[in-house]
């Protein structure tokens, strides 16, 4: 059992690290008190790109160890939200979740989905050259939830695991699955055969996005996806609708 150190929510703004679409949601500041927690995540909290958020992303948690590990590495001292995650958690280890386990926060139960992988507007918040590659290549990703029953959470609120599935893929070997390495998607897959309670679309979502950008780059030799179960007729949308309207977690 972990705690909540701090519950952060910010609003789109304009930003000039992010060329692509000259705004973003990633600055986010602690809360005081409680927030109430929906469906699409916290109350106050914006997105401002559609691959990042929506129901099934709701909710971006880290872990402060992990915070500490990468100020150490980047000479850099880290506030709690630095990484655009909505709850800090300590004493927990969020990249070493299970895929599909659930946790008790405070008044809020959370499903975990998927691994955060860094994009472009994450690199340009950094400043720090070659951020992508490097904060995927640590598998200290923090993890992305989706609110399975709504209420209220606030620093100082207990972090608890309730319900494991019995195959176990955590979080950060669930990266390589969106990596291109086959082995970990094909347990991820036969975990989802046999947990019907977990709904993988977010976790496909990532595959099928990371693999459809390399096929459409300009350097691309083939066309054709490499990770065929992200489009297996169970896998779910191969991009997750997401209300055009305040609300789930903001990361780019």
């Amino acid at each position: 059992m972990g705690n909540v150190i701090s519950v952060n929510t910010g609003p789109i703004v304009a930003a000039e690290f992010a060329p692509r679409r000259g705004r973003s949601a990633i600055r986010k500041l602690p809360v005081d008190g409680s927030v109430n927690v929906g469906r699409l995540g916290l109350e106050g909290d914006e997105q401002a790109a559609d691959f990042h958020g929506g129901a099934l992303q709701a909710v971006y948690a880290y872990a402060r160890e992990d915070l500490d590990w990468w100020s150490d590495r980047l000479q850099n001292p880290l506030r709690n939200g630095a990484f655009g995650e909505n709850l800090d958690l300590v004493g927990f280890d969020a990249s070493g979740a299970v895929l599909a386990e659930k946790w008790q926060v405070g008044e809020v139960l959370l499903q975990v989905m998927a691994p955060r992988m860094a994009c472009g507007t994450f690199g340009g918040w950094m400043q720090e050259k070659g951020w992508a590659k490097r904060f995927n290549g640590a598998r200290r990703p923090g993890v992305y939830l989706r609110v399975l029953e709504e209420g209220r959470v606030a620093a100082g609120d207990p972090v608890e695991v309730v319900w494991r599935p019995a195959k176990h893929v955590t979080v950060a070997e669930a990266v390589g699955a969106i990596l291109d390495e086959q082995d970990v998607l094909r347990r991820i897959t036969a975990m989802a055969d046999e947990e019907p309670d977990w709904d993988r679309a977010a976790m496909m979502f990532h595959v099928s996005n990371r693999t459809r950008s390399r096929a459409t780059a300009p350097d691309a030799a083939v066309a054709s996806p490499s990770v065929p179960a992200a489009t297996a007729p169970d896998a779910g949308p191969a991009s997750p609708p997401v209300p055009a309207r305040p609300g789930g977690a903001v990361h780019a």
